[in-house]
């Protein structure tokens, strides 16, 4: 949760090979720290391929059901089925107000704050007063040095609070935070958040890097549905040179590719950082510079989180012998547009990652269409963000020393601002070429910005267009986008 984030577009896809796992458990306790090498049964004698063997000296408690997943064994679990925090799993974390992220919170050891009934961990936020002032506590356990696992499936079935400034979370740091360095360096595992005031989104991260690099994405319910209103299952599979996100056993994120340096230096050797032992947090924040701060239409009454069991598996053993990916770019077009579609000759779906994307954010309200060889975009809320609204595309391949040339007509139907910029959505969001502001007339007019990429390679620079708050809800349209390589 050390962050700070925009949202990433939320892909749905089925899982194609895994059987529904996750149910009932019990728990078990197993030793991580006796992680030996050994060679995989399959491997011929030319394969050299290095694996992890999980040695299980555990026992296994005999008062519930262990279910299986195929091709994993459980290491530990918590059903959370007595009516307290078993402390031979789990630490209750002390902070004060403000420790990261701006969050509001004190995080407390207090029954009131952390419970467990009616088999559920409940962690609960509070909004009291100090001192005369408005002043609030919450709950944040943890595993560190108890339940410190390399690899696995972790599963969270849960149930989130609504309201402004909200913030719960399942995430997963390093035992030794400074075995790569302080983070991000070190690396996070976030199986999941989910923010108060959108309880229908969920996010799956992991962070890395120096400088810092997240890759994130979303999974969005629809009809209805929220993640505070329905029991949920968050899980995420650490392989050696892969994550895999799923939400009710439904894939939306894979990522294979991150680093870790210090900057300057030359990156640690893939997977580094994520080749270490990680440790389970559970945490229900309140306010932060990602959620923002509660307002009065915030039930404190029922801010609780819900926990209904936290399930650790792994495989028998894993390959460690893994490459980092070469990096894909995408083909520019014919005439060396890096910009698909950008004469909007196509009247493409606006609502996908293909190509042009339309993003309401933060309050943001409005409707973009391709029409007549122009996009045009269409305010009714402005939002709280001069990124509340905006028209996105994503894939851009961005490589280190080269000089690019941004050019695109533009006219609103009355003078408005309007800002561009290029972006690094998957590389800590920043700019390659930085957050310009311009002014649009009734006219149309063209611009055009050069800038030179002196970051790492990356094929997924974003170009966006940002409508949002920026005292104006004109129209707008936008046509003729190129961005060229210039040589």
């Amino acid at each position: 949760m050390k962050k700070k984030f925009l949202i990433t577009a939320g892909l749905l896809a089925m899982s194609a090979a895994f059987l529904a796992g996750c149910g009932n458990t019990a728990s078990t306790e197993a030793a991580t720290e006796a992680v030996t090498e050994a060679t995989a049964e399959d491997a011929s004698a030319e394969d050299a391929s290095e694996t992890v063997a999980i040695e299980d000296n555990g026992d296994y408690r005999t008062d519930v059901k262990t279910p299986d997943i195929l091709g994993w064994n459980l290491l530990w679990a918590d059903e959370f089925n007595g009516d307290m925090l078993d402390e031979s799993i789990w630490n209750k974390e002390l902070r004060d107000p403000g420790w990261t992220n701006n969050e509001l919170q004190e995080y407390t050891d207090s029954d009131e704050n952390i419970f467990v009934k009616d088999g559920h961990l409940t962690l609960k936020a509070i909004k009291t007063e100090k001192d005369g002032e408005t002043y609030y506590t919450s709950g944040k356990v943890q595993t560190q040095n108890k339940k410190d696992f390399m690899y696995g499936k972790v599963c969270i079935r849960a149930k989130v609070p609504e309201g402004k400034g909200l913030w719960p979370a399942g995430w997963m740091m390093p035992t030794d935070e400074s075995y790569y360095g302080q983070w991000p360096k070190c690396g996070e595992i976030d199986v999941m958040e989910v923010l108060g005031d959108d309880t229908s989104t969920a996010y799956g991260t992991i962070h890395y890097g120096e400088p810092h690099n997240q890759q994130q994405n979303t999974f969005k319910l629809t009809d209805g549905e929220t993640f505070a209103n329905t029991w949920h299952i968050f899980s995420v599979e650490w392989d050696p040179g892969e994550f895999r996100y799923y939400i009710d056993n439904q894939l939306y994120l894979t990522v294979n590719d991150w680093f870790t340096a210090v900057e300057g230096e030359d990156e640690k050797p893939f997977p580094a950082p994520f080749n270490q032992n990680f440790f389970v947090q559970l945490n229900l924040a309140v306010g932060g510079d990602w959620p923002g701060d509660p307002d009065d239409s915030t039930d404190f009454d029922n801010a609780e989180y819900m926990i209904d069991y936290v399930r650790v598996y792994q495989k028998d053993a894993y390959n460690t012998d893994v490459k980092k990916p070469e990096l894909e770019y995408r083909d520019l077009t014919e005439d060396g547009n890096l910009i698909w579609n950008g004469d909007f000759s196509e009247a493409e779906a606006l609502d996908d990652e293909d190509n042009w994307y339309f993003i309401q954010l933060n309050d943001g309200v409005g409707t973009a269409e391709i029409k007549d060889g122009e996009l045009v975009v269409t305010t009714e809320k402005e939002g709280t963000k001069p990124y509340s609204i905006q028209i996105v595309q994503p894939s851009l391949p961005m490589k280190k020393g080269q000089k690019y040339k941004l050019t695109f007509d533009a006219y609103a139907d009355e003078d408005r601002q309007m800002i561009t910029c290029v972006d690094a959505p998957t590389a800590g969001w920043i700019r390659y070429l930085e957050d310009t502001t311009f002014d649009l007339t009734t006219e149309k007019q063209s611009f055009e910005f050069e800038f030179e990429m002196t970051e790492k390679n990356d094929n997924n620079g974003r170009l966006e267009f940002n409508m949002g708050n920026l005292g104006s809800t004109a129209t707008v349209h936008i046509s003729n986008v190129r961005l060229e390589i210039v040589e």
